[in-house]
């Protein structure tokens, strides 16, 4: 007797609850039909808060779609250039030594004459000499080369450039007293050094280097700057003034001691610098003359 009526109030229960939740929407469409302002207000709310819920999703939605667009292509971006970065050249930063065994030799030969002979003549030559004349002894022997600079700047097409070296030599050889003073080089005239030569003039017309030669007494050069020097001995004045092999050959060892007193110190830079100074010098020679030839 007790379950039964346990039961009953087990199911008055229920339907004391669910009774209310029926009559609700069987309410709704009447008061619709009779004017539409008899709407439950937590009917209103639940579609107000549904449209919102919507609008966000849409809202979001495309902005995930335009983000992936977006990192799709630029990926497809970053792959076509790693793609043309792959397949381009790296630049060379190096010149071909096919003959380093022999090149290496007479670099040591340079190195033993640059410490045993050349620098010391270089440094007493610096303790009598005042650094006022030697600085116009190097101008004297640059200003003697303004013809194969001028004509070379004529054969790269520079015809500016080629009429500033005329000038240069022109100012320097009369009222610079033969070279010796830089007057077009002086707070007055202002006029730039180009430093061109037939090596280069070769390099702007396409021909490439070839390969490293390191010559004794001369130093670093390549096979392009090799045939460029032996083509610029003719435009040199030193060679028509001095015509006599032994005494031309003294001048060219007087100018570069001269040269030397200047500049000590940088090639002992470059040993301590380097881990191997023979490649060092092989691959600053090749750079700055690259850079040269592209200037």
């Amino acid at each position: 007797m007790k379950r039964g009526w346990g039961l009953g109030f087990f199911l008055c229960m229920i339907l004391w609850i669910v009774a209310p939740a029926a009559q609700a929407p069987a309410e709704s469409p009447r008061s619709d039909a009779a004017g539409g302002d008899g709407e439950v207000p937590s009917l209103r709310l639940a579609s107000a808060r549904m449209a919102a819920f919507f609008s966000e999703y849409e809202a979001r939605r495309e902005e995930v779609q335009a983000g992936t667009v977006l990192a799709a292509r630029t990926e497809s971006e970053v792959a076509g250039e790693l793609e043309e970065a792959e397949g381009a050249e790296p630049p060379t930063t190096s010149i071909s030594d096919p003959i380093e065994s022999v090149n290496r030799a007479f670099y040591r030969f340079n190195d033993k004459l640059y410490f045993w002979v050349l620098k010391p003549a270089a440094q007493g030559y610096r303790t009598v000499v005042p650094e006022t004349a030697r600085v116009g002894v190097r101008n004297f022997f640059y200003n003697l080369a303004g013809p194969v600079r001028m004509i070379n700047c004529a054969l790269q097409g520079k015809g500016e450039e080629a009429g500033y070296e005329f000038v240069r030599l022109f100012m320097n050889t009369t009222v610079g007293l033969g070279g010796f003073l830089d007057v077009a080089g002086g707070e007055a005239m202002q006029l730039e050094r180009y430093e061109e030569d037939l090596g280069q003039t070769l390099g702007v017309y396409g021909m490439g280097p070839s390969f490293y030669i390191h010559w004794p007494f001369l130093g670093p050069s390549s096979g392009r700057d090799t045939l460029g020097t032996i083509g610029d001995s003719f435009l040199n004045p030193v060679n028509y003034l001095v015509p006599e092999a032994g005494y031309n050959a003294a001048v060219r060892v007087y100018d570069r001691v001269n040269e030397t007193s200047l500049t000590i110190g940088d090639y002992e830079d470059l040993k301590r610098s380097a881990l191997d100074p023979y490649v060092a010098l092989r691959d600053a020679y090749y750079q700055h003359r690259e850079n040269r030839i592209r200037e």
